[in-house]
């Protein structure tokens, strides 16, 4: 096991060889999705018909399978849509050709392609991406490349970008459960881009803000979808003798430091697994797994997890791995050990979910009788470096599970496998599929190339609009703080920064507080933000600047008007004119006579009760800090 993340050094991670890259999908903001004209971004927890389909791998063009393709095919699901009559149609459910790809959604892609510093190519072709895992009822992905080699710059290096693609997005899974997976199809086709990069991050938190660069950069176009499920993070994990492995769907980016320094350690106690088993004779030619039955053992057992499930068509079986005591005990992860990524695998493939889903020797915990063990060991003929995994279910699923509890041993041996891994809310992960090959893509027999004109990609390039790092290096010259920065750039609310302070000269940190803090606050309290445009941010402004209206008015009527539904917002600005100093200073005397103020025997809270007292009467028409020094004034007199 690894040190403690917050006890590892660049130097360690150096040592380890840990290398990592990234795959961001974001979904782009258009009105219809990528292949056909159905409303974009149209959410609904209703449905009115469902579909049941089972997914079968294809061959590619060169004749062979894909793993991944293979590996979901063992499952045997039963995939349930359930659609919308809103939000899709017959081209969702292949059963209609695509319509002409969404122009705006491929100008959208080019402009982050261009940020990126891709090169552009020349025609677009239309790839089929194999999904056996149900999340789109086709079975394939449409996808294609829409730029290559770009970077971004890191401290004193660049990261690389392999390439940026745009691809239709997949459904949403209500739930996965034994031999039956659900999905909602409302997301299914949305435009999505893919970003990928070079595995040129070295330390788990390099990932983490090289990620957050690329956030920042999207967001800077104000035409990508923000909210859960928008953007989705896969992280490539690698160290010296080890393997590439995904860790799929990272939701937030303050998860994948320690996904990533986890993923490290996961491979680091892999290879010591593989170095015992190399020590002690093993490889995968002359390992040799023994498959036994044990129901007639087994089937009075007192030991739950099995009593519970005993039914007719019901087996357990006994799996007896050679010169592996001990190794299911090695610890791979915090809380866990080798034991799990057999049981990962039983639980995805064999579709036994219901955990614990295998017994074994190595284990001290209660699990069936010593003497129900001792049988066992009797009929396996049990060697004292052997161990025993024991699993139980259905006949179908026993016998696949068998079959994966070796396969998934005898990868012990070899090493670290390419797999895709869930990450999991506690900064572990767990197996989800075989990594894919390049044998699950093949040309799209639908669509035609698609030539990228000059004068569309000068166009484009025209009205690109700051790179993030550009505007940091300004924000930071005008006296934000990085923090500041970070929520700026990550708004969407950059233009119209820019142009308060180039057009109206309004103090930054003024600025950016109300294009960050307020405008979410607001947000917050269930206000539609979204309708306040950049004109009436700008008419706001304005006012304040000549005088018309004070600071502190300015969240006040904004929110006043979002609560309206069609007056201007200059009528509002109208109600909140700045009073006169005597008016305020009437207001002022009259409160400290009132007799409620020698009701306060603590000096200290007599000024802070007067200020809210007065700022009821006049909030938002007279700046607070003059208040305060008229109140202060006064009370001296």
């Amino acid at each position: 096991m690894l040190k403690p993340m917050e006890q590892m050094s660049p130097a360690d991670y150096a040592e380890l060889g840990l290398k990592s890259g990234l795959e961001i999908h974001q979904q782009l903001t258009t009105t219809k999705k990528l292949f056909c004209r159905c409303p974009a971004g149209r959410y609904s927890e209703k449905y009115h018909a469902e579909i049941l389909r089972h997914m079968r791998p294809t061959l590619s063009e060169l004749g062979e399978y894909d793993g991944t393709a293979l590996m979901e095919f063992k499952t045997k699901k039963d995939i349930i849509y359930q659609l919308n009559k809103e939000t899709v149609c017959t081209y969702e459910m292949d059963d209609a050709p695509p319509f002409e790809l969404n122009q705006d959604a491929l100008d959208i892609a080019l402009e982050i392609t261009l940020l990126l510093q891709c090169n552009v190519v020349s025609e677009l072709h239309i790839a089929r991406k194999q999904y056996l895992d149900g999340s789109i009822p086709t079975g394939f992905q449409r996808t294609t490349i829409c730029g290559i080699d770009g970077w971004l710059p890191y401290k004193d290096r660049k990261i690389g970008i392999i390439q940026l693609g745009l691809e239709e997005d997949a459904c949403r899974e209500v739930s996965d459960e034994g031999h039956t997976r659900t999905y909602k199809t409302d997301r299914l086709s949305m435009p999505l881009i893919e970003v990928v990069t070079y595995p040129h991050m070295y330390t788990p938190q390099e990932v983490a803000d090289v990620a957050q660069l690329i956030r920042q950069l999207t967001r800077t176009t104000g035409k990508v979808n923000r909210g859960i499920g928008a953007t989705r993070q896969d992280v490539n994990v690698s160290i010296a003798g080890g393997t590439r492995v995904e860790i799929k769907g990272v939701p937030r980016i303050p998860m994948i430091p320690g996904l990533v320094h986890n993923e490290a350690g996961r491979q680091k106690a892999l290879l010591e697994i593989r170095d015992k088993l190399k020590q002690r004779g093993l490889t995968p030619d002359n390992f040799k797994p023994e498959f036994f039955d044990v129901t007639d053992i087994l089937k009075d057992t007192s030991y739950l997890p099995i009593k519970d499930v005993i039914s007719d068509d019901f087996k357990i079986k006994c799996v007896k791995l050679p010169f592996f005591k001990g190794i299911l005990q090695h610890p791979t992860q915090p809380g866990t050990n080798f034991a799990k990524e057999i049981s990962d695998r039983v639980r995805v493939i064999a579709c036994l979910h219901r955990i614990p889903n295998i017994i074994h020797s190595d284990t001290d915990d209660i699990t069936i009788s010593s003497a129900n063990w001792l049988k066992i060991k009797k009929l396996s003929k049990l060697e004292n470096d052997d161990a025993l995994v024991i699993v139980w279910g259905s006949a179908r699923d026993v016998e696949t599970a068998g079959r994966e509890i070796a396969i998934r041993a005898n990868e012990a041996i070899i090493g670290v496998p390419n797999e895709t891994r869930q990450a999991l809310p506690d900064g572990t992960n767990g197996f989800e599929r075989i990594l894919p090959g390049p044998d699950r893509m093949y040309p799209d027999t639908d669509l035609p190339p698609i030539a990228l004109s000059e004068d569309r990609i000068q166009r484009i390039h025209a009205n690109l609009p700051p790179l993030p790092w550009v505007r940091r290096k300004r924000y930071e010259q005008s006296g934000l703080h990085g923090f500041m920065i970070d929520q700026l750039l990550l708004s969407g609310k950059a233009d119209i920064f820019d142009r308060l302070l180039s057009e109206l000269k309004i103090e930054p940190m003024l600025a950016a507080v109300f294009l960050t803090q307020i405008l979410k606050h607001l947000t917050r309290k269930g206000l539609p933000v979204k309708k306040l445009d950049d004109r009436s941010v700008i008419a706001i402004f304005d006012a304040y600047k000549n005088k018309k209206i004070v600071k502190e008015a300015i969240p006040l009527i904004v929110e006043e008007w979002l609560n309206l539904n069609s007056r201007p917002i200059e009528d509002v600005m109208a109600q909140h004119p700045i009073m006169e100093e005597n008016d305020v200073l009437s207001i002022i005397k009259e409160s400290i006579k009132n007799n409620d103020l020698e009701m306060i025997k603590d000096d200290r809270k007599k000024l802070p009760y007067l200020i809210g007292k007065i700022m009821k009467q006049i909030r938002g028409r007279f700046e607070g800090r003059k208040i305060i020094e008229l109140i202060e004034r006064q009370q001296k007199l």
